[in-house]
This record gives structure tokens, sequence and C-alpha cells, in this order.
């Protein structure tokens, strides 16, 4: 079988990507067109069109030979990309993406097309409730199942996001918000894991990473994984799925679909949210006043007493 080799990946992944990774990432880039030509040919996939999404990968369209559309992802950082299938085997027939075929030399998988069509099918009623049951159905085969080879939690809090917090609160111009910030900082010794809610986490859950099958069901995509307190992807939902409305309202789902009460989610929601606000902040991201927002309502109920 001959398979047609696509041109240059498209400029929003470029962009994306060198934004992500910097410089180093452009001689991959190059080379992208290629790992899928080579994953299309092993796997006997007709190469269709590049589909311009996401933040770590090049990601295309195929058909297999009895004509199932499939998507081929190919991963900038091989241990990304093995961390994303370790994942996405765990919740193999879950609410997610199934994985068809994998490549670790290249780093490259095939992957179900949910829906139909890059995107997915079309968004229908009763959205929240159905994806926090997914989130929920998730959480449930990553209990049940082997625990895989992924980062926890615990390291991620202590490693990489207390410290980015603190280093960015002290070098940052806060303006008004910086009094707001400096109590969000207070309460990162606070946060804790609760071992029996440990889980498989998707650890990634904004809205563009949720998509719907012809069934109307949604699937989780495009995970960033780590093992640790179910807590913290219901506290990244309710947070980033909409940073303009439905906290409260996804709060309170997430807290009935879970049972984990609300007072041991929402210390997550607030390291999450000063998390971003002051990443926003140091990019001068559009959405900087949106996270503000959500931030000072967060603290503000924690002033209140989470009641």
């Amino acid at each position: 079988m001959s398979t047609q080799m696509l041109g240059e990946v498209p400029p929003g992944c470029r962009r994306r990507l060198l934004d992500h990774y910097g410089p180093s990432a452009e001689p991959w880039l190059r080379n992208a067109p290629h790992l899928l030509a080579e994953a299309a040919e092993r796997w006997k996939l007709s190469l269709q069109s590049y589909h311009d999404a996401g933040h770590a990968s090049a990601i295309a369209l195929a058909t297999a030979f009895d004509g199932t559309p499939l998507i081929l992802k190919a991963w900038y950082e091989p241990l990304r990309y093995r961390h994303e299938i370790a994942a996405l085997r765990v919740w193999a027939g879950g609410p997610t993406a199934n994985v068809i075929e994998t490549a670790d030399d290249l780093s490259v998988a095939a992957l179900e097309l949910v829906g139909g069509q890059p995107g997915g099918a079309a968004r229908l009623a009763r959205e929240r409730q159905m994806v926090a049951a997914a989130i929920q159905g998730l959480h449930s085969l990553g209990q049940r199942r082997p625990t895989p080879d992924l980062p926890t939690l615990t390291h991620f809090r202590q490693e990489v996001v207390t410290p980015r917090i603190r280093q960015r609160a002290q070098g940052l111009d806060l303006g008004p918000m910086g009094t707001l910030v400096e109590d969000a900082c207070q309460g990162l010794s606070g946060l804790w894991e609760d071992p029996a809610r440990t889980t498989v986490l998707h650890a990634d859950l904004y809205r563009e990473n949720v998509i719907f099958d012809r069934g109307g069901h949604p699937r989780l995509i495009d995970p960033h994984p780590m093992v640790g307190d179910a807590a913290f992807d219901w506290a990244f939902w309710a947070v980033y799925y909409d940073l303009e409305r439905g906290l409260a309202d996804r709060l309170a789902t997430a807290s009935r679909i879970s049972r984990i009460p609300i007072p041991e989610i929402t210390p997550w929601c607030r390291a999450l949210a000063v998390d971003g606000f002051l990443y926003y902040t140091e990019i001068n991201d559009p959405a900087k006043p949106k996270i503000a927002k959500v931030l000072s309502s967060l603290m503000a109920s924690s002033a209140g007493g989470e009641r």
C-alpha cells in the first residue's frame, strides 16, 4: 500500500508547539509528517488531512483499509505519549477515545475518531450532568484496574504547582489582586489527599477536551494523566470547564456524583485558580479577567466559611 505523505504541519500546530516547548521543537515539527506517514504505512492506513488542534502533538485524519475513520496522533514528548496511552488503556471501553494501534518507537498512535468527525458530534442537553457521570466513570475504571506507571499528584503538587505559584506570586506585579493571591497561597499548605479516592486522573478537563459521540455521550480526550485524589479532577472541571459561568453548579454536581464534600474539593479549586491567574498574568492572556473573577469568588466562599 502506498501512503501519500501530508505536507508541513498546519501553522496553528507549529505555533502552539513552539509556544509550549520552545525552539527545540522545530526539528520534530519538520519530521512529524514523516512519523505520521511511517505509522500509516505500518498500519495500512490512508492519510487524509491534518486536524489542527492540541498543544503537544500533531494530529491527522486517516482511514483504515475497511473504511473506518481514525485519528492519527504524533506526540512531541515520548514520555507524554507513554503516559497518555497508559491512561487510555486503563480506561479502555470507558468514556474516552479507544486506542487502536500504537508505535512506541515513533510515539504515534491511531485512536478512535469519536463522533465520526474531528471535534465529535453535537452536544446535547444535560451536558453538565452527563460530563460529571463520564468523569466518575473514568475514576471508577482507574480504581478497579491495575495502576499504571504515571506521575503522582503528590509530586505534581509539591514539586511543580506550589513552587511555581510562590515564584510567580513573588515576581509579578499583581496590583489590587496581590492580597487575594497572598491569601490563596497561604491555603496551599492545607491541601491534602485522601488515599481512598486515589485513581487515574484525567487532569486536563477543559471543555475542548470533552467531545460527544453520535449517541450523545461525552468522551474525555487528551488527558495529562496522573495518579491521585479524585478531588483534583473535580476541582479542575469546576474551575476550567467554563471560566465565565456555572462554577457553583459544577461544584454541586461534582460533590453529588462523587460523594466528595464540597469543602474537600474547593481547596483544590483555589489552588488551581491562583495557579491559572498567575500564569495568565505572566503571559498577559485575554482570559486573565475571567480567572481573576473565579479566584475572587472562590476566596470569598472561603472567607464565608464555605457554607
